[in-house]
């Protein structure tokens, strides 16, 4: 905004085509950092050092660790800011396994039928009665 307004252009127009209202751009331009920043900023660099020291720790002790370096906080505001920046503890949260994709279906699908072009598609329609079924039923009870 600022180097639009240095070229000539007014703020007005440049808020009014960005569709920014002027007031809080002038709030902004005022105190580009609030005092919450600052503190959410300083919590979150305390969380990341007892995280880096602790990788196990949840949000619940990576904030006791937090207090205790001076930085106190609600647990709640712990876990939306560890959630925020994907800081989880090594024990909760299941990681993928390098890209890999499930293999093939371990049951004949009967449905599958490949075009011309080589594509796979599914035909849920049979020629006669009890030719076709989605699924097992000699697995589920039946009374």
């Amino acid at each position: 905004m600022t180097e639009l307004a240095a070229s000539g252009i007014p703020v007005t127009v440049t808020c009014r085509v960005l569709k920014l209202a002027r007031q809080p751009y002038y709030r902004w331009l005022a105190d580009p950092i609030t005092a919450s920043e600052v503190v959410e900023a300083y919590r979150a660099n305390a969380l990341f050092d007892a995280h880096r020291d602790d990788p196990e720790f949840g949000h619940r002790l990576l904030a006791d660790e937090a207090r205790d370096a001076g930085e106190s906080m609600a647990d709640r505001t712990a876990w939306r800011i560890t959630a925020a920046n994907g800081w989880w503890s090594a024990f909760g949260k299941k990681r993928g396994k390098n890209g890999k994709k499930p293999g093939p279906a371990v049951h004949d699908d009967l449905c599958t039928v490949t075009d011309e072009k080589g594509r796979v598609r599914h035909e849920f329609t049979a020629d006669a009665p009890n030719q076709l079924w989605l699924t097992d039923i000699t697995e589920h009870k039946t009374t």
